[in-house]
């Protein structure tokens, strides 16, 4: 792949966005690589977890504006589908993703990160959804995805200032779960994928499902939806594994 680096470390996929000179801007080719990185990932059944993250100075400056400024209507109809369709890709992998922002996370950048499991940031990390100052809006998924996270209010905030926002801030509104500094950022994101790994492949597929479907479905609805996931692994030898483990205070073989 060109735009992407992928490596293996302890277990571990990493995924860097590389295309450093552009501040890792996100353009068709690179939209592309992402997807075909995902599915590639998934494809190895010894993953259950995977990191995000960017070379340089950005976890992902943007859409790539300057390919943007030729588009008609139809093209960006489908520069945003391309967009959203591999967004959406990775936000319903079976694999976990953590999104360690280095650096800029601005407009389709932010949008990416939106749609990991969850994110940490770097203390000199930037967040915003500045499309409005283009004239635009988000088209990869950010009104709807921001809205759900933190609740309309902020995400109005957000979407209608196109204000960049400090890693502080995006932790005190929820759009990450840890600021720490840029080169402890890798070391957190390894510490929780190493903690994610040592659970049972099949409950986080199931925690990770039930989560997502649940957004979709009122709250008696998803109830119903924990319950009948709940009660399948029951039938599963993952579960008798754990349960044993436990009972033999032992670890278990997942």
């Amino acid at each position: 792949m060109k735009f992407i680096k992928k490596e293996i470390v302890d277990g571990i996929a990493i995924l860097r966005i590389n295309r450093p000179e552009a501040l890792n801007a996100l353009n068709a080719d690179l939209l592309k690589e992402i997807g075909e990185a995902v599915v590639e990932l998934e494809k190895d059944s010894s993953l259950k977890v995977f990191i995000l993250t960017g070379e340089g100075k950005a976890f992902v400056a943007g859409a790539d504006i300057a390919a943007m400024a030729e588009y008609n209507e139809a093209q960006a109809l489908e520069f945003s589908n391309l967009g959203q369709t591999v967004f959406s890709k990775l936000e319903n992998s079976r694999l976990i993703s953590i999104g360690l922002i280095n650096g800029f996370a601005l407009g389709g950048g932010l949008e990416l990160a939106l749609a990991c499991d969850f994110r940490y940031a770097s203390s000199k990390a930037k967040l915003g959804l500045p499309e409005v100052s283009l004239g635009l809006i988000p088209g990869f998924g950010g009104t709807q995805r921001l809205s759900r996270l933190i609740g309309i209010g902020l995400a109005s905030e957000w979407v209608y200032s196109g204000e960049m926002f400090s890693a502080e801030q995006a932790l005190s509104s929820g759009v990450v779960n840890r600021v720490v500094e840029p080169e402890e950022l890798l070391n957190e994101g390894m510490k929780v994928a190493q903690s994610i790994r040592s659970r049972g492949s099949i409950a986080i597929q199931s925690a990770k499902k039930v989560i997502r479907d649940g957004l979709n479905s009122t709250v008696d609805e998803g109830m119903v939806l924990e319950q009948k996931k709940f009660a399948s692994l029951f039938g599963t030898p993952e579960s008798k594994e754990g349960m044993s483990a436990f009972l033999g205070k032992r670890k278990p073989n997942f």
